[in-house]
């Protein structure tokens, strides 16, 4: 082997790696993400702000699609850079396909093995290609398993997101101007502690499934960034009450509260000393802001 084919190995086999490496950390490392997803739905993100009506809207879910298209292409291309070497001498070619030695052929015979289609066209005759080849089989079921897995993984948590917005938006227009203090202090206990914890599972979301961050929602009601300020209302509120138990709920709220405000700030760079700063930063990257508030991005 040439150093020419050793360049096309050693490259292959580099792209090969870094979509393997990108998958794992995406799905299976915990509360991470792969370095080319998270590059790219950043990239996304910062195009669709500049963008204005609904088309901003959809940038999520086409920077999501862009991942496994890039994905896709990092093992078809990688895979195909190792097989380019061994045409057409480490190949069998059935009756009138032509002999080609070009990348095309090598892409091509890629993207039959990745996608498991199998033509029997080009057959690998080497024990090692064959080898090779049946990898990449098992490697293209695997990237397929791995995008239905992250899709099925992310929507649920988008779910739970607007499930708590729209329990907050319930609780503001049932309660009223008084808040907690329209309630039996027991009762509006237990809705702020069950409260604290959806907000405990939107921070443990938000680190586990770091793509859920970058979906804007259309509708103000289902939308976090725009009603979180008010969780933070209640559980002042609370703690100001002369009932044990809902201080207790109170400083329950608030404690899940700064956790988010932490994943905001550590993860996701929005700056601010206090909760409060930083729940503004969050409203005004999504573009919804609370209600008597005006903004200018």
């Amino acid at each position: 082997m040439d150093f020419e084919d050793t360049l096309w190995t050693v490259s292959g086999a580099g792209l090969v790696l870094l979509m393997i490496v990108d998958v794992f950390r995406t799905l299976l490392y915990p509360h991470g993400s792969g370095p080319l997803g998270r590059t790219i739905i950043r990239g996304f993100w910062l195009v669709s702000r500049k963008l204005r009506g609904r088309g901003s809207f959809i940038a999520a879910p086409l920077a999501m699609a862009a991942v496994i298209g890039a994905w896709a292409s990092l093992a078809a291309i990688g895979w195909a850079l190792l097989y380019l070497p061994h045409l057409t001498e480490g190949f069998v070619y059935g009756a009138g396909v032509p002999l080609r030695a070009d990348f095309a052929e090598a892409l091509y015979i890629s993207l039959v093995t990745l996608s498991t289609v199998g033509f029997g066209d080009i057959v690998a005759v080497h024990p090692l290609l064959r080898l090779v080849v049946a990898l990449q089989a098992v490697t293209g079921f695997g990237l397929l398993t791995a995008t239905v897995t992250w899709i099925l993984q992310t929507y649920p948590a988008l779910n739970r997101r607007r499930a708590l917005a729209h329990e907050l938006n319930l609780f503001r227009e049932a309660a009223g101007p008084a808040g907690v203090s329209s309630l039996d202090p027991k009762h509006a206990a237990g809705l702020l502690e069950s409260m604290a914890g959806n907000v405990a599972s939107v921070s443990i979301d938000l680190l586990a499934f770091h793509e859920t961050y970058y979906f804007r929602e259309v509708e103000l009601r289902g939308s976090l960034p725009a009603t979180v300020a008010y969780a933070q209302e209640l559980a002042f509120d609370a703690q100001r009450s002369e009932s044990p138990e809902l201080q207790f709920a109170g400083r329950m709220l608030h404690a899940a509260l700064d956790g988010l405000a932490e994943v905001l700030r550590g993860k996701f760079g929005h700056s601010g000393t206090t909760s409060a700063d930083v729940f503004d930063s969050y409203e005004l990257h999504h573009r919804h802001v609370r209600r008597g508030k005006t903004t200018t991005d």
